[in-house]
């Protein structure tokens, strides 16, 4: 797989993963549960930890909140997935922390918005106080700065200091300013207070895409705190994922970012783990971590009037998708395997030869015989109306062969 040089940043320990240097990108998501309900927000972190989150936020806004989270702990716990917990704090994050030690020290790391901490000197000493906290259970932080929540009086006044330049910058340059400043300031600041630079996190997330780029482009530049990347307020479906992908793929391919997540909003009623399953792809499709088998499959043409290789693409990748949580235990390394389900004559053969193992189908006017390549070489030509079946049968015979070979080793 081509390499991408990652930016150099120190390494973070957020409850035993390793965040930021060499570390492969971690991959976050939220929970969308009242946190008071123990047995509900731990039921949505196992399902997010299932589906490949590697760390989870959970909102800590009130004390019915943060006294459920050490039992929400332990249920995942029990439950054998102990993924680490991130405790979101806005407003009263200060006195919660303070109030419920046994959530401060339950929770793997502290979100800390630094537009909602208070105002003046009460922004200094609430923000201290969290500080703190971290400092006495020796936990990190992240100081996450969003361009929604942004403390006005900065901006006020950054604002008011561009009028009075001969040629002022746009509004949208002096936002990018202020939360760098406010960024780079918190996390000083945290290190003033005790905290230590492998302690601290940054992000500082927009809804726009190439804003997204210039200011983490920007703060990479300015630090080498570990970055988490994210568009925040991506939005639903197709749109959400569209613009997260076009957000992070460029910062990613320059090295930028040490975790992610995709702020997708769910249908109703629908499942939070998309936002899991789309930044598992984003870095998959990025180069930057490998997490399950891909199918290449062509776009379909003229040529393809026949539905078979879509079907056989889809019910490949839906067997593989599947049998992962098993497979990754049972074959190491079947995570990188590649197969290749083409419709017609013209790239069959040779995306079949690059991949792993593939199968060029018979495409309109083509004789119905459709040769298969392993690692490189044709081995067969299948025939008949068993076509599929017995492909995917050479897939699970390939998987087995190859990748049970690696467990003995």
């Amino acid at each position: 797989m081509f390499e991408i040089k990652r930016r150099d940043t120190v390494s973070v320990n957020i409850g035993g993963v390793m965040v930021g240097s060499k570390h492969p990108i971690v991959v976050q998501s939220m929970t969308n549960t009242d946190t008071a309900d123990a047995k509900g927000t731990a039921s949505q972190i196992i399902e997010l930890a299932f589906a490949g989150s590697e760390i989870v936020r959970i909102t800590v806004n009130n004390q019915d909140a943060a006294r459920a989270v050490p039992e929400i702990k332990e249920r995942i716990a029990d439950a054998g997935y102990p993924v680490p917990i991130v405790g979101d704090f806005h407003y009263n994050g200060h006195i919660l922390l303070r109030e419920f030690p046994e959530a401060a020290r339950a929770l793997a790391k502290y979100r800390i918005n630094p537009g909602n901490v208070g105002v003046g000197k009460k922004h200094d000493d609430n923000f201290k106080t969290m500080i703190e906290v971290a400092k006495e259970f020796d936990r990190p932080v992240r100081i996450g700065v969003n361009w929604g929540s942004l403390d006005q009086q900065k901006v006020v006044r950054m604002m008011d200091e561009n009028t009075r330049l001969p040629v002022p910058r746009s509004a949208n340059e002096i936002m990018i300013d202020a939360m760098l400043e406010s960024a780079i300031q918190s996390a000083e600041m945290a290190q003033e207070y005790g905290l230590r630079s492998d302690q601290i996190i940054i992000s500082t997330k927009i809804s726009n895409a190439p804003m997204l780029w210039v200011v983490y482009r920007r703060l990479a530049a300015l630090c080498n705190y570990p970055l988490h990347l994210g568009l925040t307020e991506a939005g639903m479906g197709m749109k959400g994922i569209a613009a997260s992908s076009v957000a992070l793929a460029p910062l990613l391919a320059d090295g930028i970012g040490d975790t992610i997540r995709v702020s997708l909003t769910p249908e109703p009623r629908g499942s939070r783990t998309l936002e899991v399953e789309a930044a598992k792809q984003i870095l998959q499709a990025a180069g930057s971590r490998v997490f399950s088998p891909q199918v290449t499959a062509c776009p379909g043409c003229g040529r393809t009037t026949s539905t078979l290789f879509q079907e056989l693409a889809m019910n490949i990748q839906s067997d593989l998708d599947k049998n992962m949580p098993v497979w990754k235990k049972q074959y190491p390394g079947v995570e990188n395997l590649t197969v290749a389900v083409m419709g017609c004559v013209v790239n069959g053969p040779g995306e079949s030869k690059h991949a792993d193992i593939g199968i060029s189908l018979p495409g309109t006017g083509e004789e119905p015989r459709a040769p298969v390549y392993r690692d490189g070489e044709l081995v067969t030509t299948l025939k008949g109306p068993h076509i599929a079946s017995e492909f995917m049968q050479m897939v699970q015979t390939y998987i087995e062969g190859r990748f049970g070979q690696a467990r003995g080793q």
